[in-house]
């Protein structure tokens, strides 16, 4: 009995003492409420985002109470969020929170029309607010309608490039070349050779064969990636061809190789014409080969095998295209000596006097044998002849023939025997 009284005074006593524990604690809310208000405990940070990225603005609370967060995007006055309950009807637009402390505004896939500033308030009286901006930012893309394509111009013409392109901010563009070459600045009637020219016109003025090939259009703005567009500029021209060695000499049974250098827009048509107007293409006695120098220049060489006197003659290197065609002739000699190619320049006349032709051997009938039997001297000779003229020959360098090692010896016994006839025309009298 005095058992169940002491419980049941204990549990009076108890709620009483939970009555009073409860009305502290909301007198303590009350006092609590009035005397710390919602504050922002930091400021939203500004967001840089490239397009089709994710933005997400945070906005940090401390002692909300019983107030409410919400989101607003200033330009447009379009409520985004309202504490837990999302306004928007954009799909791309959720909100998070964590504790009443962190509210989140996430925007999914930005485009550029969720670019501008977006506001966290809180509904107090007055209303506590601060802002955040949103930077959507695009990397370049070029506007193909406004920007040049590849382009045909004939040699001394003038032309310009084009290249337009967007993003945000605005991209700087560039005109380089392809192969790292300089590119041609004009300035009024001046040309000066610069590693790059910026802006979106390219202009091209009395254009010339070096400044053909391709060129790179880059727009760049900082959001990567840059972007480049090539455009090849073609200059047309009719063929020109320039010979090394117009006249070229080679002993007999080496291989001789003639060649020519030829500039031409479009591609010309090349080939080799031989001393009897034919055209020769590779096989067992000839090697016709063409080198690429440039997009309009390239080396095209002939190679007669086993040169013999057979193949002494004029061959002739031609060109065509659609602007015209030109040709270009190179004569081969054949010249005593070791063996290997020798490429000289010098004329037929020079050659004979040289070397002696076929009409001086035959005027001198003696052996060289007489000549070989002492020591081969240095010789200076004024040779009767019309078709002679002095030259000095040294042994040391080009062998005695029958011009050149019997002259002296030629020279002793006509004086001989003309003495002789004189003597035996006295006594025969």
């Amino acid at each position: 009995m005095h058992t169940l009284s002491l419980v049941s005074a204990t549990i009076t006593l108890s709620s009483a003492t939970g009555y009073f524990v409860a009305t502290l604690l909301v007198s303590a809310i009350v006092v609590h409420g009035e005397a710390f208000q919602p504050e922002f405990t930091e400021p939203i940070t500004n967001l840089t985002v490239p397009v089709g990225r994710d933005a997400v603005f945070r906005c940090l609370v401390q002692h909300l109470g019983g107030y409410r967060v919400g989101w607003v995007k200033v330009d447009t006055k379009a409520i985004q969020a309202i504490h837990h309950n999302l306004i928007t009807h954009n799909p791309r637009v959720s909100i998070s929170h964590s504790n009443h402390v962190v509210w989140n505004l996430h925007i999914r896939g930005v485009q550029e029309e969720d670019g501008g500033v977006y506001m966290c308030q809180i509904n107090t009286d007055p209303m506590l607010s601060q802002t955040g901006t949103l930077k959507v930012v695009v990397s370049p893309d070029f506007v193909f309608d406004e920007t040049s394509g590849d382009i045909l111009v004939g040699e001394g013409a003038s032309t310009f490039l084009t290249c337009k392109a967007t993003g945000r901010p605005s991209p700087r563009i560039e005109w380089r070349r392809e192969d790292g070459k300089e590119v041609i600045l004009r300035n009024g009637t001046s040309r000066v050779r610069v590693p790059s020219i910026d802006g979106p016109i390219f202009n091209m003025s009395k254009i010339s064969r070096s400044e053909m090939g391709s060129y790179f259009c880059i727009a760049a703005n900082g959001v990567p990636p840059a972007v480049s567009k090539r455009i090849t500029v073609s200059v047309t021209f009719s063929p020109v061809i320039q010979v090394p060695n117009q006249l070229v000499g080679a002993p007999a049974g080496t291989d001789v190789t003639v060649e020519c250098i030829i500039e031409s827009f479009p591609k010309s048509i090349n080939y080799w014409l031989g001393t009897a107007g034919e055209m020769l293409l590779t096989d067992n006695k000839h090697d016709v080969l063409e080198i690429v120098l440039s997009p309009y220049e390239l080396q095209m060489s002939l190679t007669v095998k086993n040169f013999q006197r057979r193949d002494v003659g004029t061959y002739a290197c031609m060109a065509k295209n659609s602007f015209g065609g030109v040709e270009s002739s190179i004569r081969l000699y054949e010249i005593p000596g070791p063996t290997g190619p020798y490429h000289f320049n010098f004329d037929e006349e020079d050659y004979n006097e040289q070397y002696g032709s076929a009409e001086n051997e035959r005027d001198v009938q003696l052996s060289n044998r007489v000549a070989e039997r002492g020591r081969r001297p240095s010789l200076q000779l004024t040779l009767g002849s019309a078709r002679s003229t002095r030259h000095t020959y040294s042994s040391n360098h080009v062998p005695l023939n029958r011009a050149s090692t019997c002259t002296t010896i030629s020279i002793s016994i006509t004086s001989v025997t003309v003495f002789s006839l004189f003597v035996f025309i006295l006594f025969t009298m």
